[in-house]
């Protein structure tokens, strides 16, 4: 028989990807999705609003794992109904998954939650920041991880390993934050973004898909893991790695007023290119954790080949 995986949010970038992956292997995955399409060999699609207890709540019985990556995206403007619904999107979600859990006979062995590398702080010229010296930041985004986390840690699952995956961003072929600056490369406008220092922390898909696996396979898996590779670049490095991948020479740089301009007419917010997110993983490495796109240009080489 099967193991079975349930994915809430998997109709997004990382999400299907997931799905795929699990289903290669051989699990039999549920989606848990507030507009479900049409159930495929690859994943059943079921039902839930991300708030409250329904017939979805069935599909946790006897499961491997939980994976939640449910939250509006970020991408948007930081006004006050998007920081609300943005919140509540994890908050929501998180504890109607941790009430399921509780009401299952035979819960999930697991409980894989989405976090966000973004909680620690702009980070330059100092070491990057682990599981364990890392510090945190502060304002909003940091806030709204924060709390998430707080609420997933202190649900009631005993019989369920929780594991939060603070993860970096995250590269793969379609769709996520890879496709853009492919985009502006191709316009000549793929150079640094602001001054260029602030950090990019990272990780391929593959190697995304290969934690959340490892995580439910190893039992000694618990509690907060980094998801990014180990060698975070400046954003000009990036920019440059990226030409250089694509075939691009010219990249012109875009200041930080540039960015604001544009931020504003695309409904989006200058942060998530100009803090400087300087991340690797302790923990990973140490439990034998071995990633197989642990440099920059490894895996841009990868990801980009046959584009232009």
């Amino acid at each position: 028989m099967k193991q079975k995986i349930v994915i809430a949010g998997g109709n997004g970038f990382i999400g299907k990807n997931l799905v795929a992956y699990f289903y290669q292997k051989n699990y039999e995955v549920i989606v848990l999705t507030r507009k479900p399409v049409k159930s495929t060999r690859e994943a059943k699609q079921v039902f839930w609003d991300g708030k409250h207890s329904g017939d979805w709540t069935e599909e946790l019985e006897g499961a491997k794992a939980i994976i939640n990556l449910s939250g509006k995206s970020v991408n948007c403007r930081y006004h006050r109904k998007n920081k609300k619904v943005i919140l509540n999107s994890r908050i929501d979600s998180t504890n109607a998954i941790g009430q399921a859990i509780t009401q299952c006979l035979h819960p999930p062995k697991s409980w894989i939650n989405a976090s966000s590398a973004t909680i620690y702080k702009h980070t330059t010229d100092e070491p990057a920041n682990d599981e364990e010296i890392g510090k945190l930041g502060a304002g909003f985004s940091v806030g709204v991880v924060k709390a998430w986390e707080d609420v997933f840690f202190n649900s009631n699952t005993p019989k369920t390993r929780k594991i939060a995956l603070r993860t970096a961003i995250t590269l793969g072929k379609n769709g996520g934050a890879l496709t853009p600056m492919w985009w502006l490369t191709r316009l000549a406008l793929g150079g640094r973004q602001g001054d260029g220092n602030q950090f990019i922390s990272w990780i391929h898909i593959h190697d995304l898909e290969r934690i959340c696996e490892w995580c439910i396979n190893n039992e000694e898996a618990e509690g907060v893991f980094n998801c990014a590779a180990p060698y975070p670049v400046p954003n000009s490095t990036f920019m440059k790695t990226l030409r250089k991948a694509t075939g691009h020479v010219i990249g012109i740089p875009a200041p930080a007023w540039v960015l604001d301009v544009g931020a504003f007419f695309i409904r989006t917010e200058t942060e998530l290119l100009l803090k400087s997110r300087k991340v690797v993983s302790k923990r990973l490495p140490e439990m034998g954790f071995d990633f197989k796109f642990p440099t920059l240009e490894r895996t841009l080489l990868d990801l980009t080949r046959g584009w232009s």
